[in-house]
């Protein structure tokens, strides 16, 4: 499957002098497009700022501009905005979801848990966090229990989401939200590895570079659950050190993780062409297997 990297809405918070970007993937699948969040803004209904973010909008300083919408980008790649099937979430946070709704006839896909905290929010961050106004059109929820028996590269609770495509995986990574997620796509060359906000920054995974302290302060208060968020870093720590040449590990706001995944991308593009992948897949069950094998997952 091929795989763009989008930047859908900047953020610039006090103190992350480079900004924040909103990275959203693009997959081309064999039965039309899919997409990993949807970044900050959309052209329809265009709530105000106010209700999409509430306070929080003073602390991110999110801009709203129509050209970095998911559809006006998908428009300029030459592919078709009503050919997104398939919205698979990271978690339900405004500047993951805040262009939903321009994909009204889009399933979406999200843990079970962080479908249950968005819909009925338990705790008074949930209830800060979880802005109804940004699925007031009535998205269709596919919900992914916990599964048994899975694994992707060392992470428990890998379901392949074979509806939408083989190899495109739901990670759960609960921590910064209850259900929180993170998705890993089969890009042909490479696996890319989104992994939403279970980190802020490269520096808590690379070692390399400082990590804001604002964006440290950011994180903490926001967590649902801050030893998970805590041991997550430490896992994918463990998996860039590992430094596996098939994989790329990359968040949702890091610019510089955005544009090392951009370059390598275009650097496949023009050294091998568009992958593609053959008419004859795999069932569903033979599929998953193969997938979780060649992730490096034991079952």
């Amino acid at each position: 499957m091929k795989v763009h990297h989008l930047d859908c809405g900047t953020m610039r918070p006090l103190g992350a002098p480079a900004g924040l970007v909103c990275h959203v993937l693009l997959i081309e699948t064999p039965t039309g497009l899919a997409l990993v969040d949807t970044g900050v803004g959309g052209l329809l209904g265009r709530p105000s700022p106010a209700r999409r973010f509430g306070p929080a909008r003073h602390l991110l300083r999110p801009s709203f501009d129509e050209a970095q919408t998911a559809v006006r980008q998908i428009e300029r790649l030459g592919l078709d905005p009503a050919d997104v099937r398939d919205v698979v979430l990271t978690h339900f946070d405004a500047d993951h979801v805040g262009g939903l709704a321009d994909f009204p006839r889009a399933r979406v896909h999200l843990t079970d848990a962080e479908a249950t905290a968005a819909i009925h929010p338990a705790t008074r961050r949930e209830k800060e966090r979880y802005k109804a106004v940004l699925r007031s059109h009535g998205p269709t929820l596919v919900r992914h229990p916990p599964p048994t028996g899975e694994s992707w590269r060392g992470f428990e609770s890998a379901t392949e989401l074979t509806g939408i495509a083989p190899g495109i995986v739901l990670i759960g990574l609960p921590g910064h939200t209850r259900g929180h997620a993170a998705v890993a796509v089969d890009a042909g060359s490479h696996w890319v590895l989104h992994a939403g906000d279970a980190f802020y920054h490269r520096g808590q995974v690379a070692g390399a570079g400082r990590t804001p302290v604002s964006l440290r302060a950011m994180e903490r208060v926001v967590a649902h659950d801050w030893r998970k968020v805590l041991a997550h870093h430490e896992r994918l720590a463990a998996l860039w050190r590992a430094a596996d040449p098939d994989l790329v590990l990359v968040n949702a706001h890091d610019p510089v993780l955005l544009a090392a995944a951009r370059a390598r991308a275009d650097t496949r593009t023009r050294s091998a062409g568009p992958v593609q992948r053959s008419r004859h897949e795999p069932g569903p069950e033979r599929a998953s297997r193969i997938s979780c094998r060649r992730a490096g997952g034991r079952r």
